[in-house]
């Protein structure tokens, strides 16, 4: 057994060989059932009684939920209004700096103290009356510590932060580099195995990264011992080391011109936060700067920071979730603020007060960093499933992306508000966790896989049971009543939201229909008034399926497009378009020929024939296979629609009879 893809430590289990550990295996067999169980009765109870929803997931459900939860936090959300106060200040010198203001009548201030305009010219009124000294002088010193190696989260979180990556192409760019890259005719593994947990890196990788540090940077960057770092999660497995250069004297540079763009960049990215982890802490001297006025009790504070030695900054600076309004992300808040010289007891001019309006914001849409991270801090999934997880959500049309955030699809709303009402056990985030937690049991035989899977499945089937009974209306009025306050928000003019528009008379609220959920009036069939969700594209395009279908891709053997269709007995896949082979000239003289001859013998016979319709020209219909009740038909993809359309298919000569089966 091996953690690590080194020579010695590859020779090493090499000499020392052990049994297959059954309780890794026994783990990874339950947490396969367990994802089997969820998805496949799941999915088909959304299908009946929420049509148009595409499938449900022990752990991308839960991830849908936490989307879900934040777009009804911001709608909730009503803003606050608020005030700042700044002032641009001199030394007695004539030196400039800025403060704000702090204390107010001796009350200390914080965000909301200032509520409104009347209030912020209270407090500018008080600051323009005063006459400010420096009471006190604030110094000291603060020791930053540079972040672990990269695990397959934290990449991924940086990744989305600095570039832009969704997770999914961070894991491709990561595995190419992985598998290899040609180097002067050499196919060369750039970075160890990106599918891990784990923090630790081998004792050869350390003592070449201390070697890199020396060499490049000098002993001041070089700490007196190796850093060595412990996973903060507690369901962290550690199979593998960190994600790092399989050699760190590859530098970035060096590679640049055997990588695309996209790998350097993320070569580069994994090779700094590499040497970063092994290198001094940043030295900042912050300052803080108090100033009062004894006539009008107003207490203003400047703030400063001076990196006094940049240490691993000189190489990476980590980069933050949801930056402040102007922030780039790219590494921490701490720009040097240098103040001017000062002394207790000096006086200081207030040269400008700037007073500023403000409103609180709602809580941020998740990105795919921080989503990310919400579910690792959550303990929910794994690091080699967040890709998949934010893929499947997009590909469901459960959220969509805008501006790099994920917005929560009326689709998606409406699966997790089913879920919730009707299987809120199974997606409460704790549940989830506490089952990632006894498979981590189960890897350290602490518990027994199939006893698990057992309790799970008892309750879980009794509940998939008892929807069996749910009358469609009965889910309406759930969903109606949980998501009325989004689909019917309150007009601007006070009227009834409910009013449907056409008739006047009825209420529009929830229907369900053959292709999934809109709205409508009760007033049906009298009043046919019905609205489609906002994004609903598939719903809408569901008709247009009667033509010439959708299509889904490209068929790799034969060019040919393949579609999903709509017929008279449902929907199917077609490969290729019908082929119309019009007749070639020689046929079309040859017809003509056969033609006259036929007239000629008829009038022999003292008949009066009549000419025949011109030969049609010959059609070859297109391969078309039926799809499966029990299967989704817009959860359908390429090689979903191949595998269909490769049925039946001969699989050889039988051994007895010698016919083919």
């Amino acid at each position: 057994v091996f953690n690590e893809i080194t020579k010695k430590a590859i020779l090493a289990a090499m000499d020392t060989p052990r049994d297959i550990d059954m309780n890794l295996v026994n783990a990874y067999l339950a947490r396969r059932a367990l994802d089997y169980l969820v998805g496949f009765s799941l999915s088909p109870v959304l299908w009946r009684k929420l049509p148009g929803s595409r499938s449900a997931g022990r752990v991308q459900s839960v991830a849908l939920r936490l989307v879900c939860e934040r777009e009804d936090e911001i709608e909730r959300f009503i803003p606050e209004e608020y005030w700042t106060v700044e002032t641009d200040m001199a030394t007695a010198k004539d030196k400039p700096f800025t403060a704000r203001l702090t204390f107010l009548n001796g009350d200390k201030l914080d965000k909301m103290s200032l509520k409104n305009e009347a209030h912020a010219k209270v407090a500018v009124e008080a600051i323009d009356k005063g006459t400010f000294t420096i009471t006190q002088i604030e110094r000291k010193q603060v020791k930053r510590n540079p972040a672990p190696p990269f695990i397959t989260s934290t990449l991924q979180q940086d990744a989305s932060r600095k570039f832009g990556f969704g997770a999914t192409r961070t894991m491709m760019v990561a595995q190419k580099l992985y598998e290899g890259i040609n180097i002067g005719g050499e196919t060369v593994g750039l970075i160890t195995y990106m599918r891990t947990d784990g923090v630790t890196l081998s004792g050869e990788a350390v003592a070449a990264i201390r070697d890199q540090i020396a060499s490049d940077f000098g002993q001041e960057f070089l700490p007196d011992s190796p850093r060595a770092y412990k996973s903060k999660s507690k369901n962290a497995q550690e199979a593998h080391e960190a994600i790092r250069p399989t050699d760190i004297r590859r530098a970035p540079e060096l590679m640049k011109p055997f990588l695309s763009e996209e790998q350097f960049k993320l070569y580069q990215l994994i090779w700094k936060r590499t040497m970063a982890c092994q290198m001094s802490q940043a030295v900042l001297d912050q300052v803080a700067v108090d100033m009062e006025s004894s006539t009008t009790k107003a207490t203003l504070r400047a703030n400063g920071s001076v990196l006094t030695f940049d240490g691993f900054y000189r190489v990476y600076r980590e980069s933050r979730d949801d930056q402040p309004d102007g922030g780039s992300g790219e590494g921490e808040s701490e720009s040097d603020t240098i103040l001017p010289v000062m002394a207790e007891g000096e006086s200081v001019t207030v040269k400008a007060i700037n007073d500023e309006q403000h409103f609180t914001k709602p809580p941020p849409r998740y990105t795919e960093a921080s989503l990310i991270k919400r579910l690792e801090e959550l303990s929910i999934g794994r690091p080699s499933t967040y890709a998949s997880i934010i893929r499947i959500l997009q590909d469901r049309k459960y959220v969509k992306v805008e501006n790099r955030r994920f917005t929560a699809e009326d689709r998606g709303r409406l699966v997790t508000a089913f879920l919730v009402n009707f299987f809120e056990k199974y997606v409460q985030y704790d549940f989830t966790a506490d089952l990632e937690e006894q498979l981590d049991d189960i890897s350290g035989n602490r518990l027994n896989w199939q006893k698990v899977l057992k309790e799970f499945w008892g309750p879980f089937s009794e509940k998939v049971d008892g929807t069996k009974d749910l009358t469609i209306t009965t889910v309406l009025d759930v969903l109606d009543e949980q998501l009325g306050d989004h689909f019917f928000p309150p007009t601007q003019d006070g009227s009834d939201p409910r009013q449907c528009p056409s008739c006047k008379d009825g209420r529009i609220g929830l229907r369900l229909g053959r292709f999934g959920a809109f709205i409508g009036c009760n007033k049906y069939p009298e009043c046919k008034y019905t609205r489609q969700f906002k994004t609903d594209e598939e719903d809408t395009a569901a008709a247009e399926l009667s033509g010439e279908g959708k299509e889904i891709g490209t068929d790799p053997a034969t060019g040919k497009p393949v579609l999903l269709c709509k017929g008279p007995y449902g929907l199917y896949v077609q490969l290729g378009h019908e082929e119309v082979i019009e007749l070639t000239e020689e046929e079309k003289k040859k017809e003509a020929e056969r033609e006259a001859k036929r007239i000629e013998r008829a009038k022999k016979q003292g008949k009066d024939p009549k000419p025949k319709k011109p030969k049609k020209p010959k059609t070859i219909k297109p391969k078309r296979t039926g799809i499966p009740k029990e299967v989704d038909p817009f959860s359908m993809d390429l090689d979903m629609a191949l595998g269909l359309l490769s049925l039946p298919r001969q699989l050889g000569l039988h051994p007895d009879s010698g016919e083919m089966i």
